[in-house]
């Protein structure tokens, strides 16, 4: 009898239960945002992917129907579901294969504002991401009466770029500076001396960085809910809305700024806080907010304004009907204040100096000093004092050098208490974030990934995790599967989050309980720092073997190729006195390189040069390689050439290997020590892409077989320049530059 009572029980309770399924149809597409047709990834002939709502206590069912011809996935952002169920190719599942029909389901055990997109490649950038709404049950307990109940619209940000997406992978790891002249951040020394700033660009350089930027792409447009502009007419004076915002960007931080007032914070990453009202606030890639907004006066429409953190454009919802009330548009950056800023922070070891600051929760802002809104415009004065930058802490605290309120994470606190459990064990872990934007490498504790074993933690205990980001970017860190609770001052009510959005120099600390088995990921959520490798996978000691993952070697081969892989980059000068350029496949700690010169007119001959070697340590800067260099010249008799030692240099006729180290020295200009097995040795300097313009460029080099190069290159488009200069064997010459 108690087994069917209990069957039966079992019975009511499922049927009680709301299946909600979703039929998602994933397509190729071409859109046009620019002007131009562009391919990208449509769900329901939809961008962005349609809205999923649900209400707490549902099950969902989601069959997602892949009718491309490559490989996807999709991950739900912010939820607490099986692990099989995460959306995590080669870690919970397998990929969805292309003509194929996968089913999601899961039960809706939390509700709040999430997002879903896909986890496959570069796939969320050009389509894949979409709204995830899960309402509360009227009886909720913690239903809140004028805010739960309020009118809700669900907003999601994002950008789009008509560049392939795996284009823009490869030329961050290039290093190309092709973004930032699209976006007028070159930061050249012409620009630093008309703007008093010649100093700050020798010291920036003196110290190997290069130019600073507050985010890595250039976007052509930005999208409030796949549209530029769009408006919301439904709603009028006396008015209340709900907004459920979601930042679905695969790289870009937003300012959120409202012209009809204040901005009210209700919820942060589908957990509710104390409302707490403010000017504005910067929402990370991946994080969600909940605000609501007030419409204060009839025939109306008030510009909600979504900013990236470049300040390069914007995209605008107007809310209410009539005539339009434009947000405050936020000034461009101030990037020389910047660079100055991050040479007080940076020591010659590539390490940030604290300067006896403690950061955290984004109370202080080292961007501060670059916005003109806070700091005012740029002054003579301001140009040549330091003394503004080193006062001490307070000098960043937006929030106490302006009437304008910026939310931090110190001002959020949960409605309810979120204590761990007591009295259970604690592991405790420490990582710092680390990476250069040189080769764009991203990692934890310098180690990529495919570097590392999984973390195994276990069941029922709470894990305790200090993150430091010892970077010169902001990190948004999420958590899969798990919410976890900031420790951010607010004692029991601390926040609970699943994104932590960490500046530089900045030290948080988060914990949870581990209370859900299976393989999770960690990870930054700007997409190409995700895909090069920053991140962690944790693993519940002793749990089941995922059904989905039928050969883990081999998956896990899979996983760890995203951060292994090589990018490609070439160039070619086409000159009046010769042709020369180089070719180079390099990956996160290897580098592939050839170098080519032919010589006609005065020069007959050819030199090839390849070298294979490993970058190491932290910066990188540090490089041994193995090589192959091939020569020949056609020579007058009796002609002979001795390098600086006195040494026959062989460039006649030259077939030898050698073994040799590059070393980045301070102006970025690269030493490089060569021994040849014919027994010659060569130490050559070089320097390229000094940048004297925006768009100007020279190249220096000098070596101990006495030769040297004085060059200059236009960059007049992506792939094409204007190139000329002069070469000890070849000349002068004139040409054309194009790389790829």
């Amino acid at each position: 009898m108690k087994s069917i009572y209990i069957m039966l029980l079992f019975a009511v309770t499922v049927s009680a239960q709301k299946v909600v399924r979703y039929d998602l149809y994933v397509r190729d597409t071409l859109v046009n945002f620019t002007g131009l047709p562009k391919r990208a990834i449509a769900v329901n002939g939809q961008i962005p992917m349609p809205t999923l709502t649900f209400t707490e206590g549902d099950i969902a069912e989601i069959y997602v129907h892949n009718e491309m011809d490559e490989e996807t996935s999709l991950h739900w952002h912010g939820l607490f579901l099986p692990n099989k169920e995460d959306g995590v190719p080669y870690l919970t599942q397998m990929p969805i294969k292309p003509r194929t029909i996968y089913k999601y389901t899961f039960p809706i055990i939390q509700n709040g504002t999430h997002w879903y997109h896909s986890h496959s490649g570069l796939q969320e950038q050009i389509g894949m991401y979409g709204s995830f709404v899960i309402n509360k049950k009227t009886d909720d307990p913690n239903f809140r009466k004028g805010i739960d109940d309020l009118p809700t619209i669900p907003v999601i940000l994002s950008e789009w770029t008509d560049m392939n997406p795996d284009n823009i992978h490869r030329l961050l790891h290039n290093a190309s500076d092709w973004f930032a002249i699209k976006k007028g951040t070159t930061q050249s020394y012409g620009e630093a001396l008309k703007q008093g700033h010649f100093s700050t660009k020798v010291i920036n350089e003196w110290k190997r960085m290069n130019a600073m930027d507050v985010s890595d792409v250039y976007y052509d447009r930005f999208l409030i809910n796949g549209a530029n502009e769009s408006r919301l007419t439904q709603f009028k004076a006396g008015d209340k809305v709900r907004l459920r915002v979601s930042n679905g960007g695969a790289s870009s931080n937003f300012w959120l700024t409202y012209a009809g007032g204040k901005i009210t914070v209700v919820a942060n990453d589908g957990n509710d806080v104390e409302p707490v009202a403010v000017d504005r606030l910067l929402i990370a890639v991946s994080e969600t907010y909940d605000i609501v907004i007030n419409i204060p006066e009839n025939q109306t429409a008030y510009e909600f304004l979504a900013t990236p953190e470049d300040r390069t454009k914007s995209a605008s919802l107007y809310i209410g009907s009539g005539i339009i009330q434009l947000a405050e548009p936020l000034p461009k950056l101030k990037y020389f204040e910047g660079m100055k800023m991050m040479n007080g922070m940076m020591k010659m070891n590539g390490n940030l100096d604290d300067m006896g600051m403690s950061m955290s929760l984004n109370q202080m802002d080292m961007n501060v000093v670059m916005y003109p809104e806070i700091t005012g415009e740029t002054t003579k004065k301001e140009k040549s004092s330091h003394k503004k930058h080193n006062e001490g802490a307070e000098q960043y605290n937006s929030n106490a050098l302006s009437d304008i309120v910026t939310l931090n994470y110190s001002m959020l606190k949960s409605t309810v208490k979120t204590t761990l459990p007591k009295d259970v064990p604690v592991k405790e872990l420490r990582f710092e974030l680390t990476g250069n934007m040189n080769r764009y490498v991203w990692s934890l504790d310098n180690k990529v990934i495919s570097e590392t074993d999984k973390i195994l933690i276990k069941k029922g205990e709470n894990v305790r995790i200090v993150l430091y980001n010892g970077s010169m970017m902001r990190h948004p860190m999420h958590l899969h599967g798990h919410d976890f609770r900031l420790l951010n001052g607010q004692g029991d009510f601390a926040p609970l989050k699943n994104v932590v959005d960490i500046m530089p120099m900045e030290t948080d600390t988060i914990e949870f309980t581990a209370n859900a088995e299976g393989d999770w990921f960690f990870h930054c959520h700007i997409l190409y720092h995700m895909m090069s490798g920053m991140g962690r996978i944790f693993s519940y000691e002793n749990q089941k073997t995922n059904p989905e993952i039928p050969n883990s070697k081999a998956a896990q081969k899979k996983l760890f190729a995203d951060d292994r892989m090589f990018h490609f980059m070439a160039q070619n000068d086409f000159a009046t006195n010769g042709n020369d350029g180089e070719a180079m496949l390099q990956n996160t700690r290897w580098s592939i390189g050839t170098e080519w010169r032919l010589g006609y007119m005065d020069m007959h001959g050819y030199e090839t040069e390849t070298h294979i070697g490993r970058y190491i340590g932290k910066m990188q800067w540090l490089m041994p390689f193995i090589g192959f260099d091939w020569r020949y010249r056609k020579m007058e008799m009796g002609e002979r050439e001795e390098n600086l030692f006195g040494k026959r240099n062989t460039k006649d006729n030259r077939a030898v290997f050698s073994a040799g180290v590059n070393y980045t020295l301070p102006m970025l200009i690269v030493a490089q020590t060569e021994v040849y097995t014919d027994g010659n040795f060569r130490l050559q300097l070089e320097r390229m892409d000094i940048p004297l313009s925006k768009r100007l460029r020279m190249n220096l080099m000098w070596n101990t077989d006495k030769e040297y190069m004085m060059g200059l290159k236009y960059i007049a488009a992506r792939n094409f320049g204007f190139t000329t200069h002069y070469d000890s064997d070849m000349g002068i010459g004139f040409g054309l530059n194009l790389n790829y």
